[in-house]
């Protein structure tokens, strides 16, 4: 990188320092932001033999997509020391659950140079992940300076931005021209990197992580005890999963419609805050329906079951006969899609899909139907359980469109294993 950005980068990081330091969502971990750590030496100390590899993910968000990636090169490079950065206050906070899979997880330095040298040289990276569009001119100078490798996973460049990033890197200097190796969800995004000039041979399109980062197969224990507690006996089950406030309603209203196709219907709901179960329950009630709470079932049935304990949706997707997900009647922007066509359920969801357009993509017209409003869903849902073939054949279309979008980690992690010069397993 060259002189004239090291030169405005510490002007204008400085005039912003202030900002930076009272910012609400930035303003954890301060000196280490500076590159400045108080361990002696080597910071966290060595697991072992193996490499020292530090992934960054700037948000919750991204460290989500980055996880898949991690674990399948763990497998690869089992004796490596693993680092974890983010920059967000909920990035750290996503950290801290996660945080027993890595040996140390710290904050991103300022895009400073000398914050990024103290940085790199008490980190020690052999591997720098970088996550999405997190392209730092000074950290990556300074990680290549030290000889170390340098990678992007789910690369993305925004269509809008390409002409700003081409100025940018014409008057500063162009910092993929350090990076080792793009990998990159799709291969427009690939084309865009190469416009941007990365070496075409250190382009490779990869694939979506976020496709690999579903729950795992539920337990059939725990399907077996849900089942058991709800007095399901093999009922037919629409599940709505992660609901807000303000969908319930429409969800009773449509269960009403549904019971007069399948009358042994029964509906269980998982409102995305458990808390709210109680309210739940009594809006059921105050529909006409029996209802009852997870913690509170005695194996008796009940036509509304609310879920109220966490780490058992999944559990209950795989008893669904049909799901709808939540948060996409309102202005959440949605639910996760994906796990439930994952097991082979056909999904209904809303239109406001903002956060997961991606998945939106994937599954539309292969086993996910969108409904437009939310006084279609009774009817759409009835015309469905009235044809059992027709479910069947959506949620295979379903489980099909995932199995065909997965596997980006585990290409991911063989491209950096072969960065790092470790035969894949």
């Amino acid at each position: 990188m060259n002189l004239l950005y090291r030169l405005f980068s510490t002007v204008a990081i400085g005039l912003l320092l202030p900002l930076l330091v009272l910012h609400p969502k930035l303003r954890l971990g301060v000196r280490r932001r500076l590159g400045l750590y108080r361990e002696e030496g080597v910071w966290p100390a060595p697991k072992g033999p193996g490499p020292r590899i530090w992934f960054h993910g700037a948000s919750a968000g991204d460290l989500h997509a980055l996880m898949p990636v991690l674990r399948a090169l763990k497998a690869k490079v089992p004796h490596a020391t693993w680092i974890l950065s983010t920059m967000t206050n909920s990035g750290l906070a996503a950290a801290e659950k996660i945080k027993a899979e890595v040996d140390g997880v710290t904050v991103l330095p300022y895009d400073l140079p000398g914050a990024t040298r103290r940085a790199v040289r008490t980190l020690a990276p052999d591997l720098l992940v970088l996550e999405y569009a997190e392209i730092w001119p000074n950290l990556i100078d300074a990680v290549h300076a030290k000889g170390a490798a340098i990678a992007v996973t789910n690369g993305r460049f925004s269509e809008a931005l390409v002409g700003r990033y081409r100025r940018f890197y014409a008057l500063f200097g162009n910092p993929l021209l350090q990076v080792d190796l793009l990998l990159m969800r799709e291969e427009v995004e690939a084309e865009r990197a190469r416009l941007l000039g990365a070496p075409r041979d250190r382009v490779l399109v990869t694939g979506n992580t976020k496709f690999d980062n579903l729950s795992r197969a539920p337990d059939p224990g725990v399907i077996d005890a849900l089942s058991a507690a709800f007095a399901l006996g093999g009922a037919p089950l629409f599940v709505a999963g992660s609901t807000h406030e303000g969908e319930e309603p429409a969800l009773l209203s449509a269960f009403a419609e549904m019971r007069a196709v399948v009358p042994t219907l029964r509906l269980l709901i998982a409102p995305r805050y458990t808390e709210r179960g109680p309210k739940v329950q009594l809006l059921a009630k105050g529909a006409g329906f029996s209802a009852v709470l997870r913690t509170e079932a005695k194996a008796e049935p009940a036509d509304v079951l609310v879920l109220n304990t966490i780490g058992e949706l999944t559990a209950a997707y795989a008893l669904a006969t049909l799901v709808f997900v939540g948060g996409s009647f309102v202005s959440r922007g949605g639910q996760n899609i994906l796990e439930p066509a994952a097991l082979g359920k056909p999904v209904l969801f809303g239109p406001n899909m903002a956060n997961f357009r991606d998945s939106v993509e994937v599954l539309l017209g292969r086993g996910g139907i969108q409904v437009g409003s939310p006084d279609r869903l009774g009817a759409l849902a009835c015309d469905l359980l009235a044809r059992p073939e027709e479910l069947s054949r959506l949620g295979e279309m379903a489980r099909t469109a995932v199995a065909k979008v997965s596997g980006a980690s585990t290409r991911n992690a063989e491209a950096l294993a072969r960065l790092l010069k470790v035969s894949p397993l």
